[in-house]
């Protein structure tokens, strides 16, 4: 029974209501809303995945957002497993110099909120981590040598 001022019912046998009003309520919540719907996989490039395989196009150098002034060194990535063109980080001092396009490097997600993009970077979500199979830290630590294919 609904109590009079109440929009929740009350009450002994209230409780099949209670859930399935939860339920459908749920659906105003955008986050709950985009986990049912699959929206993360249909429209991110990796599909769903946490790390996904592509070859270099080609270097570039995005520029900082403001306050900052520099030129973030990134490459162009199409994806293996879709063909989709992705621009993704390249972390570490003397990075760019290890990578040369037709590489074939390992992207994964930048670390940003919720898929969004990272820090001063504007419009880049990925992060270079693998390059020809071997860690990109440790060639550029001297551990590995970039192996040629």
């Amino acid at each position: 029974m609904e109590m009079p001022g109440s929009k929740s019912p009350k009450g002994l046998f209230a409780a099949r209501k209670l859930i399935m009003k939860r339920k459908k309520f749920r659906w105003s919540k955008p986050d709950y809303k985009r986990r049912m719907l699959q929206l993360k996989k249909k429209y991110d490039p990796l599909e769903g995945a946490p790390q996904a395989r592509g070859i270099v196009l080609e270097k570039v150098g995005v520029e900082a957002r403001q306050p900052n002034a520099a030129v973030r060194k990134c490459v162009r990535v199409q994806l293996v497993k879709n063909g989709k063109e992705i621009t993704a980080f390249c972390p570490g001092d003397g990075a760019l110099n290890v990578i040369s396009e037709h590489d074939e490097v390992i992207v994964e997600g930048i670390g940003g909120s919720q898929g969004r993009a990272y820090g001063d970077l504007p419009g880049v979500r990925w992060k270079v981590i693998k390059v020809n199979g071997v860690s990109l830290q440790a060639i550029l630590k001297g551990k590995r040598k970039k192996p040629m294919r």
